[in-house]
């Protein structure tokens, strides 16, 4: 039950790495006029993606605490593994902020003094009007402070289920110990992943705003982070290193990918429907930079994300199949991505963005990085927890 982070796995990695660092360097060389903003706008893309990933097994791990739930007890150390990255990611997007603070790129408009000055020209009287909001020093202190306390979350929930295994007598005070913590993150992250979305992607289009944005930002990251977990335990699975995951519990996977799925997909309906019905002005520009300039990967990330899942996961057998779930999670997964993509690409670049080289092997080299971290994390430790509570009743699940 032990995972060993092969030679040919670590291979892989360093491929995909190698793959993202020549896109960006031949991106800066080759880019053009945008260049420079196209490679920034490929790594916060792809960087805010995968820190998304990272959190939301956080996040998930925590659901499991807080609701005492049994069945996933068996997938602890893949929620763990997943969230390993969360640091890295972190790190990325921290790197990616500074650039915008010192104008070594203009990803963020808001950030350049001149449009509070009113007697510059490019004073932006709206972009004023939030400047209580949206100021640096403020928005640094919320950016740290999620990050921080996002990683710190993320090390003593790991911390605590290691120490778990090691004492066989008295188990039970770290699993009250991280039910507690877990309340207190679910609080913490419910309000903070909204603000967050406004403050590292809604800001990107200063001028737009929705009440829903920072839900459909979290659906997204949640769907993408499933189908992750569900590949890396298929694969680990395939390996015959996790037998004592069945087909329950792959079911139960497969449910959360086509649940979630239906709560992306009603979150990006109410927010384009209510915008587009009502037609004001301020709200439409969003969507409008997006249908004209973007038109195939706008309609083709609602197609995949919505009726991939929906046509191909309805039914049980589909859920329960790891080789058919893998498949279409990997669509789903890089459908994710995509909105991501659209998301960002349009405030960042206008209608100068484009879906290449840079930006699909940007997304390759971040994957890299992501599977070397995850993978060696899961190499540290047996795949099965010892001593939890509810061992036994995640062994013996089976739904009918």
């Amino acid at each position: 039950m032990d995972y060993t982070f092969d030679g040919k796995a670590k291979r892989l990695t360093f491929i995909l790495m190698g793959i993202g660092l020549l896109s960006l360097i031949l991106g800066y060389v080759m880019g053009g006029d945008h260049a420079g903003q196209r490679v920034w706008s490929s790594i916060l893309i792809s960087g805010f993606f995968f820190f998304g990933i990272g959190l939301i097994a956080t996040f998930f791990l925590a659901i499991q605490y807080a609701a005492e739930a049994g069945w996933g007890i068996v997938l602890k150390r893949i929620m763990e593994g997943v969230a390993a990255y969360t640091p890295i990611g972190a790190v990325t997007l921290v790197v990616v902020f500074l650039a915008s603070t010192f104008h070594l790129n203009h990803l963020y408009h808001w950030m350049d003094a001149s449009l509070y000055d009113t007697a510059s020209d490019h004073y932006d009287e709206i972009i004023a009007h939030k400047q209580a909001y949206l100021n640096l020093p403020f928005w640094w202190i919320r950016t740290l402070a999620y990050l921080g306390v996002y990683v710190w979350f993320t090390n003593i929930f790991r911390k605590r289920s290691l120490a778990e295994d090691e004492i066989a007598d008295n188990q039970k005070p770290f699993y009250l110990k991280n039910q507690t913590l877990a309340a207190i993150f679910l609080v913490f992250f419910g309000y903070t992943s909204v603000t967050a979305s406004w403050d590292w992607l809604m800001s990107i289009d200063t001028h737009w705003f929705s009440t829903i944005f920072g839900w459909y930002i979290f659906s997204g990251m949640w769907i993408s982070s499933m189908v992750m977990m569900v590949l890396l335990i298929v694969y680990l699975k395939g390996k015959g290193l996790m037998d004592f995951v069945n087909d329950s519990h792959i079911h139960d996977m497969g449910k959360w990918v086509f649940g979630v799925s239906f709560l992306w997909t009603y979150l990006f309906f109410c927010q384009f429907m209510l915008i587009w019905y009502s037609n004001i002005p301020e709200e439409v520009t969003y969507y409008q930079a997006r249908i004209n300039d973007y038109t195939w990967v706008f309609w083709g990330t609602m197609l995949i994300n919505f009726i991939f899942p929906m046509l191909l996961l309805m039914s049980k057998d589909a859920k329960r199949n790891a080789g058919f779930l893998s498949f279409v999670g990997a669509i789903i997964f890089f459908g994710h991505w995509l909105d991501v993509y659209m998301i960002i690409t349009p405030g960042t670049m206008k209608e100068h963005g484009h879906l290449g080289i840079v930006e699909i092997g940007t997304f390759l080299g971040f994957l890299g990085l992501f599977l070397y971290t995850v993978l060696n994390a899961l190499s540290k430790r047996p795949l099965l927890v010892k001593n939890h509570p509810m061992l036994e009743e995640s062994l013996h699940h089976h739904i009918n």
